[in-house]
């Protein structure tokens, strides 16, 4: 198994534990579980003795997952550090553990926007408005802790023209590794390019392109994903593919080449990856037509080679055509590989995913069912269970997790390659559009708590005991206005890490704890290599 799949989680050679968010959602298989949280438990993530402990003022609106490493040198300190990207083209390194009267700057700060460029407005982008009013880091950033390098993508703006870069960050300056940035390009052979292209090639346009979904490091390759500005003009699904350690592209690959559409945005998710270096992304709404032999897959969850991107099976609706027609498309959210022990002896290696129609796939990762238009040839779909999903359900001890659209807190069991037909438990609590993208801590099967962030302009933190639903544990308007969150944003995934949530909103990081933990700061200093790692599921 390759060392970025296990990467979560670090041991050193005193045998404490330190816990690693380096990608979206924790791990590879996107799963949301943090199982070394030892602080953090059902009797004190109450009001009482847990809230917001620190609003880390940034220069931008925080769509991104905020991410965590541990014992980290920086200016000869060793400090634990959290990462956030803004949508000013900014990345900021703080100290994970800053007090509310502590030195709240931050370690470092560093402006991805070149000479003589803005971050991007509204009108840049086509007027898309989904982001608004600035679009610089969407996607989630990634980091390999052996080489202590941050990738992530920015955009930006020189007058009317529109630049999408891949940078490479030195998490102890900000500084640019060698090589880096790169500006993002890309070409397929393909009669897709519209009126703007001449046939047989579609070339990448970083105008018309957006970088929603976060970033995913695999076997030495970074790969960046790619959607659209509100569905306008000729766009389509892109996968690109760069070296980590020089920033050369190494793959491309294009949903739809012959047509148009079939974004990757995943409602910000990252795509995922299994131990034998297969990608799982999900594609939105386009032209489908590989059941007639043609290489446009609108619509699909797409398994790929990680190396060259090539197509090794996929899995297509049967009411493809429908989901297109009417704006419910499959890619609104990503696929959640599961561990073995939740598959049965026919199906050992399963995936689950869910759209905007609200339908729960099960699906066999070794014989994905491909298209039929009679009906699905997967192992369980289970209709009519949720709402329209963004971002991906999350999955802790045999319990899957869904927080759907205009829905309450879901938990559905799961064994045998059998998903529960109706919920075992479910919140009180209906939350709003789009959702919440759940996320789940235990200290390996106990005190299993859910975490989401309710989007609005108040927004919301919740905590649910994962066993059941029904009993909340704490949410951050509990207290009146001392937890406020403050204006948090869609498909926000907050980090859970050595006690502490980290939260990112519309201009700040807000950090929540227990207002009486012992010590977590740290002892010794980690090095730039990474270790002995052990799996997030361990």
């Amino acid at each position: 198994m390759s060392r970025e799949l296990l990467f979560f989680f670090f041991v050193t050679v005193s045998s404490q534990a330190q816990v690693f968010v380096t990608t979206y959602r924790n791990n590879l298989a996107r799963s949301g579980e943090n199982l070394r949280e030892v602080f953090l438990t059902h009797a004190n993530v109450n009001p009482d003795q847990f809230g917001k402990i620190v609003s880390l003022p940034v220069d931008g609106q925080v769509y991104a997952q905020p991410l965590y490493l541990p014992s980290l040198t920086i200016s000869g300190k060793i400090h634990n550090v959290v990462f956030v990207a803004t949508e000013h083209d900014s990345v900021y390194a703080f100290d994970a553990d800053s007090g509310s009267g502590a030195n709240q700057s931050p370690l470092w700060q560093a402006s991805l926007a070149g000479a003589g460029e803005t971050t991007a407005s509204v009108a840049d982008v086509l007027n898309c408005s989904s982001i608004s009013p600035e679009v610089g880091i969407t996607g989630t950033p990634v980091i390999d802790p052996s080489t202590n390098t941050l990738y992530v993508v920015a955009v930006s703006a020189r007058d009317t023209h529109i630049i999408q870069r891949l940078h490479a960050l030195d998490v102890t300056t900000g500084a640019e590794r060698p090589g880096s940035p790169v500006a993002i390009t890309a070409s397929v052979a393909g009669t897709g390019g519209g009126f703007f292209y001449s046939s047989p090639t579609v070339e990448f346009r970083p105008d018309f392109h957006k970088n929603r979904a976060g970033l995913l490091l695999l076997n030495g390759a970074v790969y960046t994903s790619w959607g659209s500005y509100c569905d306008s003009l000729s766009y389509h699904g892109w996968i690109i593919a760069y070296d980590a350690k020089d920033l050369r592209q190494v793959a491309a690959f294009n949903a739809t080449p012959n047509a148009n559409q079939g974004s990757f945005w995943m409602g910000g998710a990252a795509p995922a990856a299994d131990s034998d270096g297969n990608i799982y992304a999900i594609s939105a709404n386009g032209t489908f037509d590989a059941n007639a032999n043609g290489p446009d897959f609108g619509d699909s969850l797409l398994k790929l080679s990680s190396s060259g991107l090539k197509l090794m099976d996929y899995f297509t609706p049967f009411n493809q055509m429908d989901l297109d027609r009417n704006d419910i498309d499959l890619g609104s959210s990503t696929a959640v590989l599961l561990p073995d022990a939740a598959g049965s002896v026919a199906h050992r290696h399963l995936l689950v995913s869910a759209g905007k129609e609200g339908r729960i796939y099960l699906i066999d990762r070794d014989q994905m069912g491909r298209f039929n238009a009679g009906g699905d040839q997967i192992v369980q779909s289970v209709n009519g269970a949720i709402g329209a999903l963004f971002g991906g359900p999350a999955y802790f001890n045999n319990t899957l997790y869904f927080a759907a659209s205009f829905d309450t807190l879901k938990s559905f069991p799961i064994s045998e390659a059998h998903i529960g037909a109706s919920p075992s438990s479910q919140s009180s609590q209906v939350f709003g559009y789009a959702g919440a993208v759940p996320v789940v801590t235990a200290n390996r099967s106990s005190n299993g708590i859910v975490w989401a962030v309710e989007g609005s302009p108040a927004g919301t933190l919740h905590a649910y005991d994962a066993s059941n639903l029904a009993i909340e544990l704490y949410n951050s308007h509990m207290e009146g206005s001392r937890d406020a969150l403050g204006s948090s944003l869609a498909f926000s995934v907050p980090t859970i890490a050595n006690g502490r949530v980290y939260v990112g909103t519309a201009n700040a990081l807000v950090v929540f704890g227990l207002f009486n933990q012992p010590s977590r700061k740290p002892t010794f200093a980690r090095s730039g290599g990474a270790g002995r790692i052990v799996s997030a599921r361990q």
